[in-house]
């Protein structure tokens, strides 16, 4: 009797359980989209004539954070936007497309402002990494394609300046 009692027992415990087991649906994670914040102007002239070539409204990324996110997670970017990274020091930089959605030109600029190497049509989310192949102080990202649109060379010039 003593078994029976057992075995009533641990069933009742099990199907009390198993009951009390529901899987609740799971709520969707609902994230802002990231959107554009302009804090300056970026302009770019010819080296040869020092025309001005083209005008561009810029977020900039200088902190570690801000240096490392960059442009992922954007669905995308106006034509006339990009990307300004600035860091403390000339060195060898290289980017990768890891959580980007959008196609860039990475612009490599030196601390003369002048444009030292450039990489055309990076592939969103590709992790192959891509270096300035140069030392570089500055980082522009534009949208795939600005490079060949504008005639964008080595030795042509940038100026920018932050908005208060």
């Amino acid at each position: 009797m003593k078994k029976l009692k057992f075995y009533g027992f641990i069933l009742i415990t099990t199907a009390f359980l198993l009951g009390g087991c529901k899987e609740t649906p799971k709520s969707a994670v609902k994230t802002e989209p990231i959107t554009f914040t302009k804090e300056g102007e970026l302009s770019i002239y010819k080296a040869q004539s020092d025309s001005l070539i083209v005008s561009y409204s810029i977020e900039i990324a200088e902190t570690d954070y801000e240096t490392q996110t960059g442009l992922m997670y954007r669905e995308s970017m106006e034509t006339d936007q990009g990307m300004f990274f600035i860091f403390p020091d000339v060195l060898y930089h290289s980017f990768y497309m890891k959580n980007t959605k959008i196609p860039l030109d990475l612009i490599f600029i030196d601390q003369e402002l002048k444009i030292a190497s450039y990489k055309e049509n990076a592939q969103p989310m590709d992790e192959t990494g891509l270096s300035s192949e140069v030392p570089v102080q500055y980082v522009l990202e534009l949208n795939a394609g600005q490079r060949e649109k504008y005639s964008l060379e080595i030795g042509d010039r940038i100026e920018f300046i932050r908005m208060k």
